[in-house]
């Protein structure tokens, strides 16, 4: 995409869809997606739960469920194919050295009979080639790269010693330890309080930075991605909508299903009324989506967003979206008070900078 074409690309995918079997039907959770990863920038993916983030971030890790299985498409990596891959032999190429995971609960991926030391420290032998005293010490760093003090007598102790906020920490220290290009985190704050979750965006950001690494962030929190992310990808119904530059999908979001995402944040609302909330339930993805899928819940749908899936429209030279809004045809929408003040006060602080 435009400017973005000149930094070097280390993951596509590309027209990948993704089906699942369950009890004798065929749902579709991922509806020819193509989306590229820039190196050392962070991607936020964001939408309802069941829009098909996570599944979209299992299937480059090779964690799809037993029953999900990648119907057509491409996920390139290296001079690989990742969709190709078939066998655990495959995935280890990948898992953990390359392509790294930081999940949203932190106590499902932790071994509570083992030590947080020797856990972070077999993954330091493992991927780093490390031994003995020198991979004590490179998980000691580690700890302390991740926040954690007094790291001797915290690298003897269990996960269940540990706070929520501080075993997040720990499995984010874990995947930093495999020495990885690609860092996913999959709803990392979710299970935390405001504060702690502050303090974990914080934690990533500063990785980032130091590690070089690029990132991809999965969140329903539009909130959290303003503070962590260069660009933004924006999932519907197993389909990415619109997707840009942060401050772009923010501040001049061009998709309604953006527009509806925006207005739910609290910000936006006004003193004494109900905030407001996106009427309507997601599609039926055992069925096939005909046209926008979002055009039942849209008060500015068009005919024809019931009719034809619309394609990608050129915003700028790194922002698209999937509207027919913004075919020449269309007519022209005037959008809520509230909304149009958020993106005119948005691009004045954008320009201020």
């Amino acid at each position: 995409m435009g400017e973005l074409q000149t930094k070097e690309r280390v993951l596509s995918i590309q027209n990948l869809i993704i089906k699942f079997k369950l009890r004798g039907q065929v749902l579709t959770a991922i509806r020819d997606i193509s989306l590229d990863l820039y190196k050392g920038k962070c991607l936020a993916i964001v939408g309802e739960s069941g829009s098909g983030k996570s599944v979209l971030v299992k299937s480059i890790m090779g964690l799809l469920d037993k029953n999900g299985y990648i119907d057509q498409g491409q996920i390139l990596y290296q001079n690989m194919d990742l969709a190709q891959f078939t066998t655990e032999k495959d995935w280890l190429k990948i898992r953990g050295k390359e392509i790294a995971m930081v999940t949203q609960d932190p106590m499902t991926s932790l071994n509570p009979l083992k030590t947080i030391g020797k856990q972070i420290e077999e993954c330091v032998v493992l991927h780093q080639g490390l031994k003995g005293k020198s991979a004590y010490e490179e998980t000691l760093k580690l700890l302390r790269d991740v926040g954690i003090h007094d790291v001797e007598k915290r690298y003897k102790q269990y996960p269940h010693e540990f706070s929520g906020g501080m075993r997040q920490r720990i499995v984010i220290a874990i995947a930093i330890a495999c020495n990885p290009k690609i860092l996913i985190c999959d709803e990392p704050t979710t299970a935390l309080d405001v504060t702690i979750q502050a303090q974990i965006l914080q934690l990533l950001t500063n990785l980032q930075k130091k590690y070089g690494l690029t990132t991809i962030f999965i969140t329903h929190d539009l909130g959290v991605v303003a503070k962590v992310a260069d660009c933004i990808a924006v999932m519907y119904a197993g389909d990415i909508i619109e997707v840009g530059k942060t401050e772009e999908v923010f501040f001049d979001g061009k998709h309604p299903y953006t527009w509806a995402l925006i207005s739910s944040l609290p910000q936006l609302g006004t003193k004494g009324d109900q905030l407001y909330s996106i009427k309507g339930t997601p599609p039926n993805l055992f069925k096939e989506v005909k046209g926008d899928a979002f055009a039942p819940r849209n008060q500015f749908a068009l005919e024809i967003d019931f009719v034809e899936r619309p394609p990608f429209f050129k915003v700028s030279e790194t922002h698209y979206a999937r509207t027919w809004l913004l075919d020449p045809r269309a007519p022209k929408v005037e959008l809520p008070k509230a909304l149009q003040a958020f993106f005119e006060e948005g691009r004045r602080l954008a320009n201020e900078k």
